[in-house]
This record gives structure tokens, C-alpha cells and sequence, in this order.
């Protein structure tokens, strides 16, 4: 299995790292899982967890979680971002959580407290679908999201409400969502999933025209049945001038 990390002497049985990894394709905001599966007297059960495991008591919690996303899904240089700790006594309260995390791990493990991590990336240059499928991992909307292994729901109910704060101090993290050139219409939906809410298209037009690190292109679609909408590129260097 792909998603099970070998056995070490090293591991620390109390600390794990989890990795919520964000995208944006079409009209949907997504997040990277992996599958995972358990054997229960007998049958085989699959369900879906994000990256993360145990980490090794000789390395630091960025590192853990470079090397656990890279080892779970083949994915690396991410810019992961530390965002919170979850240490409820109830996290391993599920008996097949625990028993799968310890068959992964060979070695005993009792309460745990995860660090959670996020980033946000273009998914068409995060991972090849030979990759995904190599490592059993996959994009699922967040609205498609079922009930996920430990409290991997909670962990990513809290990385979207962090990202809300973090885009209102750091606005150029959300263009790492979005493709080199984009519309309007991408850029306000991405704004609408990332906080939930609908925005007036006309008012949310003048918002861009405000922003002068969002540059209007000559270019526009090709190839589309309704009218051809202009193209947009964000200039990080007007927004790193802007910011000084």
C-alpha cells in the first residue's frame, strides 16, 4: 500500500502532522486526499484521510510534513503553512483510526496531537494523474467531501476558515489558485467558495479595476459559446511595490 509509511524506531507516538492541500479547478475549490485502507474481521474498508502520519523524533515539524506529503502523494517544494495544533482527547476515539495507525506504524499508539499545515497551489502543477493514481491519491471538491478518518473534517473546516484570515493580510496567496491568465468571473468565484458567500459581479468588477496588481490582457477566451470575457494576470511585482 502507498499510503503506509515503513517501519521506523524513531517515530514519536504522540505528534503527527496533517497536510491540507487546496486547489481551484473549474468552479470548484479542492482538497487533496488519499485513500486508506483497513481490515475489520476480515473485510477490507476504504475511506479517505488527508497526508499525514506519525513524525520521526529526528526531524522538525516542517520537515515531517514536506516528507510525509512527499511520501503519501509524491508531491514536493510546496509552500506549507503551520496553522494550528489539534490535541482533543477524543481524535483516536475511533478504534479502526487507531488500529490502522498502528499496523501503518508497527508500534503502540495512544493519545495524539496533530499539527495541521495548508497550502495552496495550481492543481495542474501539483500532480500528474500518473502520480495520483500511482499513489492512490485524488482532488475532491469540497462540497464532496463524506466523512473523512480521525477529525481530517475539522482540520479542514479550520484550514478554509485560517486561509479567510490569511488572504485579508497576504491577498497574493490566492492567485497561486489560479492559472497564469484568468478571467474576472474565475477570480470571483474563487472569492466566493474561499469565503462562502456570493459577490455582485458589477461591484466585484470595480473591486479588480481598484486593484492595480490585477492587469487587464488584450487576450481573451477562444472557443467559448457565450461572449469571449477578457483575460487578467496578476503582477507581482506592482503588488510587492504596493505592499513597501
Amino acid at each position: 500500500m502507498q499510503n503506509i509509511i515503513a517501519k521506523t524506531p524513531l517515530a514519536n507516538n504522540h505528534i503527527s502532522v496533517d497536510c491540507v492541500v487546496l486547489g481551484f479547478e473549474g468552479e470548484q475549490l479542492k482538497v487533496l486526499l488519499i485513500k486508506r485502507a483497513s481490515e475489520e474481521e476480515g473485510r477490507v474498508f476504504h475511506d479517505m484521510k488527508l497526508p499525514g502520519s506519525l513524525i520521526y523524533m529526528d526531524e522538525d515539524l516542517d520537515e515531517a510534513a514536506k516528507r510525509v506529503l512527499n511520501e503519501l502523494t509524491g508531491v514536493n517544494n510546496l509552500n506549507l503553512i503551520q496553522f494550528k495544533a489539534f490535541g482533543s482527547k477524543n481524535r483516536t476515539s475511533d478504534p479502526r483510526d487507531v488500529r490502522w495507525l498502528e499496523r501503518a506504524m508497527q508500534s503502540k499508539v495512544e493519545r495524539i496531537v496533530t499539527i495541521a499545515y495548508v497550502s495552496l497551489v495550481k492543481i495542474d502543477r501539483a500532480l500528474s494523474q500518473s502520480a495520483l493514481d500511482k499513489f492512490e491519491a485524488c482532488w475532491v471538491g469540497i462540497k464532496d467531501i463524506k466523512s473523512l478518518a480521525f477529525d481530517h473534517n475539522l482540520i479542514i473546516k479550520e484550514a478554509l476558515i485560517y486561509i479567510r484570515q490569511y488572504i485579508e493580510f497576504n491577498p497574493s496567496a490566492l492567485f497561486e489558485l489560479l492559472p497564469r491568465k484568468f478571467t474576472a468571473s474565475q477570480l470571483r468565484i474563487l472569492f466566493e467558495l474561499i469565503y462562502d458567500k456570493k459577490f455582485d459581479v458589477r461591484n466585484f468588477h470595480k473591486k479588480i479595476a481598484m486593484m492595480d496588481y490585477i492587469v487587464p490582457l488584450e487576450e481573451r477566451q477562444k472557443g467559448v459559446p457565450h461572449r469571449a470575457a477578457r483575460y487578467y494576470k496578476f503582477d507581482k511585482k506592482i503588488y510587492n511595490k504596493l505592499r513597501k
